[in-house]
């Protein structure tokens, strides 16, 4: 075994991880992030960033906001979660994951600390980035919310401006049960003075925003209130918008190497963004923004939104997890000709199954799994669940076996869709 995997084997054994275990992962106040970072002489501080938080669409805004400030010639750090495939793609410059070795150095050096605090997975993580963005001497930093906002052990950063995209229920039993609460846990990366971007406009709590905003004293600005979709085209796997600019009467045409129509909010929340980039005296050109957005795949890793995996039968995986996400990816499925669809799923046993399995297509062949994990829901009670919702299938042990037997089932002119959790899609690739 080499060291690199001893060190995250160390990591995974020793720290919880709510990914794997849920809740009881999840710390109630920063303190442990705040030490962590003492210990290091708070990196934090060294280097500019933005912060992005919401419910869906954060994952996909920052990756684009980091491909246009790479575009534009900058040193950019993109700090994510969770990963797919390897634990490194959680921290990045410019697209490039850090290197093994430093993985293993820091958990090295902070083995007794770590030992002394007992931080979550999650807190030691967002410290390994911020050491990470500062020895590099990162220009900015793209800094995603892991869960809500204002507990987040991302929040102990004071950003250029903060980007919430959008609230919908995930994590009630942490966030809480209303669209109010969860809303204002996000507001909570609202910082004096720093400018807050809202990518969508959601009239039962723009409210909560506005009003942090005034408490604040920090510039709000509602995306989609300064921005119109004129136009959308998906074709070759691609996103083409016509986007005006409603306050200089100006059109842009923006060709996405990301082909979901749900990128459309999220790319009025990076255009505002932009704006404010430009403002602050950030050089970055809308001829930048163009050429980023599209190669943000390329730029910076990006993977499992709407990914086309393969055409004959055309497979497509997507980490849409919750209520709002996977409403997205069954709208995007109106967009798609083929003959049968085969929907590869399962969930983790937190999300609100019952809510989303509703929205899902009766007229589809479901290959109902689950992916190897504690956190993950039995697939007998999946493929249970989802007949008393009208949708029709088996269950398999294991998410390989599932998307085996789809292909097995799938005609070339047929369709498999990959997604309820990032974790099914991740052991599907």
């Amino acid at each position: 075994m080499n060291a690199y995997q001893e060190a995250l084997d160390y990591l995974y054994a020793q720290l919880p991880m709510f990914t794997k275990v849920g809740a009881s992962a999840y710390k109630t106040d920063l303190h442990n992030t705040v030490a962590l970072l003492q210990q290091l002489n708070n990196p934090q501080h060294t280097f500019k960033t933005i912060h992005v938080a919401g419910t869906n669409g954060k994952g996909s805004t920052s990756h684009m906001l980091a491909a246009i400030l790479q575009q534009a010639g900058y040193k950019t750090g993109l700090y994510t979660s969770p990963h797919l495939l390897d634990f490194r793609e959680r921290i990045r410059i410019n697209g490039q994951v850090a290197s093994e070795d430093f993985v293993v150095d820091f958990t090295n050096n902070m083995r007794p600390f770590i030992e002394t605090i007992a931080p979550s997975f999650f807190e030691l993580t967002v410290a390994m980035a911020f050491q990470y963005f500062s020895q590099e001497k990162v220009d900015i930093a793209i800094i995603e919310v892991g869960l809500g906002g204002r507990l987040d052990s991302t929040n102990v950063i004071t950003p250029e401006l903060s980007v919430i995209t959008n609230i919908s229920f995930d994590h009630k039993n942490i966030l809480g049960d209303t669209l109010f609460l969860i809303a204002s846990e996000k507001a909570g990366i609202i910082k004096p003075g720093v400018p807050v971007v809202i990518s969508e406009t959601q009239s039962e709590i723009k409210w909560v925003f506005r009003d942090k905003a005034v408490e604040t004293g920090s510039p709000i600005h509602f995306a989609d209130q300064e921005w119109m979709v004129d136009g959308i085209l998906i074709k070759d796997n691609h996103l083409n918008l016509m986007v005006l600019d409603t306050q200089k009467g100006i059109m842009y045409d923006f060709r996405l190497d990301l082909s979901g129509q749900y990128q459309e909010k999220n790319v009025m929340g990076v255009l505002s963004a932009v704006k404010i980039l430009q403002q602050q005296g950030w050089h970055i050109t809308w001829d930048h923004v163009s050429a980023a957005l599209s190669h943000v795949r390329k730029l910076t890793g990006l993977r499992g939104r709407w990914e086309v995996v393969s055409d004959h039968p055309l497979t497509v995986m997507d980490v849409g997890h919750n209520e709002a996400g996977i409403k997205e990816v069954v709208q995007q499925l109106e967009h798609v000709n083929y003959q049968q669809l085969h929907i590869v799923t399962g969930f983790v046993k937190d999300k609100e199954v019952d809510n989303v399995l509703p929205l899902f297509p009766s007229t589809a062949t479901y290959y109902f799994c689950r992916a190897q994990i504690p956190r993950a829901m039995d697939e007998v009670a999946l493929a249970e669940m989802g007949a008393r919702h009208g949708l029709q299938g088996r269950a398999y042990e294991s998410v390989q076996a599932a998307l085996q037997a789809a292909r097995q089932h799938a005609k070339p002119e047929d369709m498999i869709l990959v997604c309820g959790s990032f974790f099914i899609v991740a052991e599907a690739m």
